[in-house]
């Protein structure tokens, strides 16, 4: 196995954290500003994202911010897993949060997860700007693009 490739079987979002992890501790934090802190430390996780690959194909528009998206898709068993870069502290939590919902999933799997349904469970699209959600609406695009792709 390569090292790329093991830098996307490494990555703990979608397998170590959970979505419930994420639920338990939105539900513990007593308001948005700590929600807000929980979200950029979860951006602290992503793994580092390699520079030769921060280019015009991976980037994803739509966002305010830059962000780059790259994904490996699993010989051995079928998963898909991504790896996502910001520069925005913000727009890397919230692409942590969603590799904690997509990350390993078989790309079938995937193109059934309801973000947006996520997404308000969380109550984020109230409390992030228009533009970051058109931002998340973005990456998820790319993400079902290439799951689409994968699954064919």
């Amino acid at each position: 196995m390569t090292a790329a490739a093991q830098q996307f079987l490494d990555n703990p979002l979608g397998q170590g954290v959970t979505l419930d992890d994420v639920h338990e501790a939105f539900e513990f934090l007593d308001d948005w500003e700590e929600r807000y802190a929980y979200i950029i430390d979860l951006g602290k996780q992503l793994p580092a994202f390699p520079e030769e690959e921060k280019v015009e194909e991976n980037y994803v528009h739509g966002c305010q911010s830059q962000v780059w998206l790259i994904h490996y898709l699993d010989p051995d068993s079928g998963r898909l897993f991504l790896l996502i870069e910001s520069d925005a502290m913000i727009v890397r939590g919230l692409a942590a949060i969603i590799l904690i919902a997509l990350n390993g999933k078989e790309p079938r799997e995937l193109l059934s997860v309801d973000v947006d349904e996520l997404f308000e469970k969380l109550d984020l699209f109230r409390h992030i700007s228009p533009t970051r959600g058109n931002g998340l609406r973005a990456m998820m695009g790319k993400i079902r693009d290439i799951a689409a792709k994968e699954a064919a």
